[in-house]
């Protein structure tokens, strides 16, 4: 199974993430948003580790919440991120963490800058070989 796959979209990046569960669902639709912002198989180690928790309403808006708190501090702090590692220990509560590096030498991939995470498309499904969670960032 692949981490995430591009999906057509008129103005900005939609992708669909795969995960045999939720929390790995969680943790490659965070790959595919720092994947297609830069070439993250270019970085040798992520020696910056970030540690969140957050709680959110539904699954769809506990998604949300960490692909943009991840946004936040790797715009905030100069980072790009290539690790993660998600639990979800209860209703709709996240412990996550992501391990990035300095994002200055990074190659670019391209000219996606992922500038949000929007609502708009955001759902997550239970399929016969894990969930699938479809995502569009602003760029």
């Amino acid at each position: 199974m692949s981490r995430y796959r591009v999906e057509d979209h008129t103005a900005d990046l939609a992708i669909t993430a795969f995960g045999a569960t939720l929390e790995e669902t969680f943790a490659n639709a965070a790959y595919a948003m720092f994947d297609q912002m830069a070439d993250l198989g270019a970085i040798a180690q992520f020696p910056e580790q970030r540690e969140l928790e957050l709680r959110a309403q539904s699954a769809e808006l506990l998604l949300r919440e960490w692909l943009g708190e991840l946004l936040f501090v790797a715009e905030t702090e100069g980072l790009i991120f290539g690790r993660f590692s998600v639990s979800i220990p209860s209703h709709w509560t996240l412990r996550g963490t992501a391990w990035g590096a300095d994002i200055s030498g990074v190659p670019p991939r391209g000219s996606t800058q992922v500038k949000a995470v929007t609502y708009h498309g955001l759902k997550i499904k239970k399929t016969d070989a894990g969930y699938e969670a479809s995502v569009v960032f602003d760029t």
